[in-house]
């Protein structure tokens, strides 16, 4: 049986994945924005050579606790479970663990920041994953439940 099936559950298509993508950036930025408030009032008057670099690792941050919580505690963010797919462990199914959802967040940021390579990868995988769930040892899974 190939990774895709492990444990009978069927992959999640990857036009359905690329939809729930779609649904999750504008929810991101929504997230982003009321989280960058303050820093952006606590920081006034700041040179931006200084304040720039310090926000945008601040943004980093958090999306990373925006998705690594969501991930490691029921596999999925409201975009996915309205699409209907949920992020699991490749070997055995079940929430990915802290480690595997800080890596897919860490990798799905280095792909993309590589003109979405991580993203276009799934067109090339003999099991259409992107590159960050295949080296964090995840998997997108439809969520029939």
């Amino acid at each position: 049986m190939s990774a895709s099936h492990e444990g009978g559950v069927p992959p999640a298509g990857l036009a359905r994945r690329l939809f729930s993508l779609a649904y999750e950036v504008p929810l991101l930025c929504v997230v982003l924005a009321l989280a960058g408030l303050p820093f952006v009032a606590l920081t006034r008057g700041m040179e931006p050579v200084v304040s720039r670099p310090l926000f945008q690792l601040y943004l980093l941050l958090i999306a990373g606790l925006y998705f690594v919580p969501q991930w490691r505690r029921g596999g999925q963010t409201l975009p996915m479970k309205t699409w209907r797919i949920r992020l699991v462990r490749r070997e055995g199914g079940g929430a990915p663990s802290t480690g595997q959802s800080a890596r897919r967040y860490c990798l799905a940021l280095a792909g993309t920041l590589a003109v979405g390579a991580g993203f276009l990868w799934a067109l090339v995988d003999r099991d259409r994953q992107f590159l960050h769930d295949r080296l964090a040892g995840t998997r997108i899974v439809r969520d029939e439940g």
